[in-house]
């Protein structure tokens, strides 16, 4: 299939800047043009396409794909969908891969070649290679008569496809179309692995992604890191407890006899005692001197929640209880810095 783009939209007869109403239209029937190339592509997907799933699904080792030129490029994104939705995948570049990067390639990974034309130089160099090293060649290609689809193990052919480069010829069309099959393979694999929300955001820990979809249990202090102490204690004891290990947080979790979180007592609290000169204090219980009843969450709340409640409150650490109010976890915000926007952290830098 061809497009014909208007011929208005190209430019004048006398070569100067056409208006910006015909650049926004010759804009549109790009997109348009290449979006009709998906619909076809898509009619024309059937067999190999579930081919390629099926080796793809029982791949035993990782998935390479490689391309040359903007094949490359789409590779490296085929390859980044593939990774974060449980398929696990890395990028060679065909250009390297026949000076050495060849030795990338496992006898246990399935290759997605790429190439438009599937006669590229260095993909067609590279066949026998491939063929004699890995599992198996999925080949991914417009030309089904090409050399790479003849030799691969699996062909999914995209079919005829014209650029809409105004020249026909800078990759347009076509490394739309690859995109848009690399997403369909990646996406029917995540429905067959029953990837979830929870395997997403394991793959996803920075950024609102990642905060969207993380639960508190991914990123808490929790075990030997936390600071647990009776509230019957005195502070002077609580402190003289022997070294934490790991990081230290600056929160100390007070538990009554039934082991129940009962209240929080901070560095920034032992540091007030000594500011107002109440010595005598360290001395008394805790639970004279703790914050009583402090804000918590439950295991299993989304971590956007929790940060969300950090800020509103305009605390620095946050408990987690488990179903019988015990404290099993702490968020604290030195452990959440590139978790959270810039200008939250910069907040909690100033009041913390």
């Amino acid at each position: 299939m061809t497009f014909q783009l208007l011929d208005q939209h190209a430019g004048s007869p006398e070569g100067g800047p056409r208006s910006e109403i015909d650049r926004l239209a010759y804009a549109k029937d790009i997109v348009r043009a290449e979006s009709a190339a998906l619909l076809q592509v898509a009619d024309r997907l059937d067999g190999p396409f579930l081919s390629a799933v099926d080796l793809l699904l029982s791949c035993p080792g990782r998935v390479c794909v490689t391309g040359t030129g903007k094949s490359a490029d789409v590779g490296q994104k085929i390859a980044g969908t593939l990774n974060s939705t449980g398929t696990r995948a890395y990028v060679l570049d065909a250009t390297r891969a026949v000076h050495g990067d060849l030795g990338m390639i496992h006898h246990n990974d399935v290759v997605i070649a790429l190439s438009h034309s599937g006669e590229s130089d260095e993909i067609v160099r590279l066949i026998p290679s491939l063929k004699q090293m890995a599992f198996a060649l999925i080949a991914l290609t417009s030309q089904p008569q090409s050399t790479l689809a003849r030799q691969a193990d699996v062909a999914v052919v995209l079919g005829p496809l014209a650029e809409v480069c105004p020249l026909g010829l800078a990759p347009s069309t076509s490394t739309t179309a690859m995109i848009a099959v690399g997403d369909a393979l990646a996406f029917v694999l995540m429905r067959l692995r029953d990837f979830t929300h929870e395997d997403f955001a394991r793959f996803h820990p920075a950024g609102s992604l990642g905060r969207k979809l993380l639960k508190v249990e991914a990123v808490m202090r929790h075990g030997a890191a936390l600071r647990v102490a009776a509230c019957r204690s005195t502070v002077r004891a609580v402190f003289a407890q022997g070294p934490q290990l790991g990081r230290r947080t600056g929160a100390v979790m007070l538990v009554d006899d039934a082991g129940t979180l009962c209240g929080l007592f901070t560095d920034s609290d032992l540091a007030r005692l000594f500011e107002t000169r109440r010595d005598e204090a360290l001395d008394r219980p805790i639970a004279e001197v703790m914050t009583p009843q402090p804000h918590t969450v439950a295991l299993g709340t989304r971590l956007d929640d929790a940060v969300e409640i950090m800020k509103r409150r305009k605390i620095s650490e946050l408990p987690v209880i488990d179903a019988a109010g015990r404290p099993v976890g702490l968020l604290d915000i030195t452990d959440l810095i590139g978790l959270i926007p810039k200008e939250d952290a910069d907040h909690w830098t100033r009041v913390a």
